[in-house]
């Protein structure tokens, strides 16, 4: 839904969406795409990459592409990672402001608008929305599903750190193909032609963290191998990497009660040894898992659901490593 209420020069974007069995959500995002509620931003076009899908996930993208003209299906007969699909959206995007996010995940009704109007600034090379998980509160994980990102917030308010959906300039042709950390590597590029990150906490778009402590620490394992064979091969250090940075914030979000301690304490104890997992693969094994085993939980997003973000000015960063 595009509102010609502005009659400044529109901002035309091409979105892309990577996918891999991801029949339990596409649909629901694909139809929240195209509902968006935008005022300058046009959305030209949507490319769903489907690498090496085997469910129901092609089926029903063939079905929306038939029903909106700026819906493509881009299959990938095998799957090679999520940086090599990125590479293919890339090559095959007309516009040169892109939006990108994972199948496995839901905007906001005016997610894509507020995501992109920062980029109307020449010095801005990419934007991140603010992630918000699906997940209840009731259980230990699921609490410090929610702890993890509300670190993630605040540490990306300091200095961003942009994931599961962003905005950026086509200053690029491709990134590593062996990367495992896709937008850490998207921030990296941006930063390198001398652009700026920008935050944009309004931006949420839900998602939902692991429900099993096994999909947890292998989640989080594979990123910190990621990031650490990201700092071997540009230098480049994302904001989350300090840990004094994240003990200095995790004070302020950890709640004083005894249930709260325990949760900080679940999650520092599993970050960690996710890290330390990570630390062993890449120095060790000498492994970067950027063909990484899915995580079936987190691919069925409850519909609907409050954000309960607080909304706070963009914050902006020169880039550094």
């Amino acid at each position: 839904m595009h509102s010609t209420t502005d009659d400044r020069a529109p901002i035309s974007v091409s979105i892309g969406v990577m996918a891999h069995n991801e029949q339990a959500n596409v649909g629901r995002l694909l139809q929240v795409l195209t509902e968006q509620k935008t005022r300058r931003v046009v959305i030209d076009e949507i490319l769903v990459v489907s690498s090496g899908s085997t469910d129901g996930t092609d089926d029903i993208v063939g079905r929306w592409e038939k029903r909106d003209p700026r819906i493509r299906l881009i299959r990938q007969e095998r799957r090679e990672g999520k940086a090599c699909a990125i590479n293919v959206f890339l090559r095959e995007a007309r516009n040169d402001l892109l939006v990108l996010e994972s199948a496995d995940t839901l905007p906001l009704s005016n997610t894509v608008e507020l995501l992109v109007r920062p980029l109307e600034d020449e010095r801005v090379g990419m934007t991140g929305a603010r992630p918000i998980p699906v997940n209840g509160r009731e259980s230990l994980l699921g609490a410090a599903v929610h702890l993890m990102w509300d670190l993630h917030h605040r540490l990306a308010l300091e200095r961003p750190k942009l994931g599961e959906m962003v905005a950026f300039r086509k200053v690029l042709d491709n990134i590593p193909p062996e990367s495992a950390v896709d937008e850490a590597s998207l921030e990296a590029a941006i930063c390198g032609v001398g652009l700026t990150l920008v935050y944009v906490p309004e931006a949420i778009v839900r998602n939902k963290g692991p429900k099993s402590i096994g999909e947890f620490l292998r989640q989080r394992r594979r990123i910190q191998a990621g990031h650490l064979w990201l700092r071997a091969a540009s230098g480049y250090r994302v904001s989350t990497s300090s840990v004094a940075r994240i003990v200095n914030h995790l004070v302020s979000v950890c709640s004083p009660s005894a249930r709260g301690l325990l949760v900080a304490a679940g999650a520092v104890l599993l970050e960690g040894l996710g890290r330390g997992l990570g630390w062993f693969d890449f120095r060790v094994r000498k492994k970067n898992p950027f063909i990484w085993t899915m995580a079936p939980s987190t691919k069925n997003l409850a519909r609907g659901g409050g954000s309960g973000a607080r909304l706070t000015e963009p914050r902006s960063n020169t880039c550094s490593t």
